[in-house]
């Protein structure tokens, strides 16, 4: 049977769509999603099937989805990129075959994505050549929600493979290897200079320019042998269970962010803005004394806010209705505790919009960017003095009904085409309260999973 494609999005009043790029005509995608044994309990069980090569990954808490293989990639440019991944997707589902006999969220087609988080240069690495949106369609994609486990298999063509030959193809991956000794050094701008730019941050907001504005730094590793990307995945997926490991086209990472998950009309988004750092060794009573000084920073709940009533805004014109908290909570992760809200809404059915539309919508927040959007935007772009590549833009999957889960690539590393290489990102909220040396002490702890992970702490 033919999938039935989400229908096109009325964009809020004053928006504007990308030109679309409609995938080649050649091009039907033949699905199918079974439902296979139970997994192993735990949270890696998924990422235990994972190949080497160009694993695609979304799991939190065991469940998830994880892909390998390529039936079909889409790559997108400059300021459309999202409107154009859209539509080039919704091209592909109106040609597509398929059958689903499992029908839960992240069975039948679906695409893992990533995007940059600007539209344009960003520093002086920036490659106008690289692609700022990449949809991947994987051949074979395992999941797990609940009790349910399934399996989708996708081909180009009139023939399916058999769903038990891609098992087979699984279970005779390459053992994980370990990185070896991991040496790390700065990035674009060193740990002595980043302060500086800081201090000219809280410079231009205490003038007015602005309020609120992320600023992020990067960090080069080294491996002493080949980078195996599910060695960094089993890490993240065991280590911190709560955030979402992802692995989409070379930017591996566990966000604590949700940028937007669409789901049956629901929308949900959950804002992370204010930081402390949980110190080794600390004691239950050590972390709640911290979670209540993060509760009462002053400097901390106006950085939330800030980000907070950017997602609502953005969400607001695509929602009959919304829930947003008045107050956050504390979210504990081994290394740090967040500032946390859940902003909640109920889809408008006439505005006919799905996870990528929204997920346009809300990004950039001022959760990774500022308030204001531009002028903050304009301020990265003219004093941080790196490229962020993908870093910060939205990183999950969409399925044929147009729902999908959406986070930031935050916790991330960019893996380049050495496999010995790889770039570490850490962002910190800058507002006028802001302290460059404790900025800097922040960002070191927002490093701490990655550097984990590798091994190298």
């Amino acid at each position: 049977m033919s999938a039935t494609p989400y229908p096109a999005p009325v964009p809020p009043s004053g928006a504007s769509a990308g030109t679309p790029t409609a995938a080649p005509e050649a091009q039907h995608l033949v699905v199918r999603t079974v439902r296979i044994d139970s997994l192993p309990g735990g949270p890696t069980a998924l990422v235990d099937l994972l190949p080497d090569a160009r694993p695609l990954t979304w799991v939190r808490r065991g469940d998830g989805i994880v892909g390998w293989g390529e039936a079909l990639r889409l790559d997108t440019f400059g300021p459309g990129r999202f409107a154009d991944a859209d539509a080039a997707w919704r091209a592909l589902l109106a040609r597509a075959v398929v059958r689903d006999e499992v029908r839960l969220p992240g069975t039948g087609p679906v695409a893992f994505g990533t995007f940059a988080f600007d539209d344009g240069p960003t520093g002086d690495a920036f490659d106008d050549e690289r692609p700022q949106g990449t949809l991947v369609v994987p051949r074979v994609v395992v999941g797990r929600r609940g009790t349910v486990t399934w399996m989708t298999t996708t081909s180009v063509g009139p023939t399916l493979d058999a769903p038990g030959d891609a098992a087979l193809a699984a279970a005779h991956r390459v053992p994980v290897t370990s990185p070896g000794r991991v040496t790390l050094v700065d990035g674009a701008v060193g740990s002595v200079d980043w302060p500086g730019v800081v201090a000219e941050a809280v410079d231009r907001i205490r003038s007015g320019a602005l309020e609120k504005v992320v600023l992020a730094r990067d960090v080069v590793a080294t491996t002493e042998h080949p980078l195996d990307p599910r060695f960094l995945l089993g890490r993240l997926a065991e280590g911190y269970p709560s955030c979402w490991t992802f692995s989409v086209a070379g930017m591996v990472g566990a966000t604590p962010e949700l940028l937007v998950r669409s789901e049956k009309g629901l929308v949900t988004s959950r804002v992370l803005a204010g930081t402390i750092r949980r110190e080794p060794g600390m004691t239950d009573d050590d972390s709640l004394l911290h979670a209540a000084q993060l509760a009462r920073s002053s400097k901390d709940l106006e950085e939330h806010e800030f980000a907070v009533r950017s997602v609502a805004d953005a969400l607001e014109p695509f929602c009959s209705s919304m829930n947003v908290p008045d107050a956050p909570f504390v979210l504990h992760l081994p290394n740090v505790m967040h500032l946390a809200s859940d902003v909640t809404g109920v889809l408008d059915p006439a505005s006919r919009s799905g996870s990528l539309t929204l997920a346009a919508a809300l990004h950039p927040s001022a959760a990774v960017c500022g308030t204001p959007t531009v002028a903050a935007r304009d301020l990265i772009r003219e004093i941080e003095g790196m490229d962020r590549a993908r870093y910060a833009g939205p990183v999950g999957w969409v399925g044929a009904d147009g729902d999908g889960e959406w986070g930031i690539a935050l916790r991330s590393a960019e893996l380049g085409d050495d496999p010995h290489h790889l770039r570490l990102f850490a962002g910190c909220g800058i507002v006028a309260a802001s302290d460059p040396a404790a900025e800097l002490a922040e960002s070191e702890a927002k490093l701490v999973p990655m550097r984990w992970a590798l091994g190298a702490d």
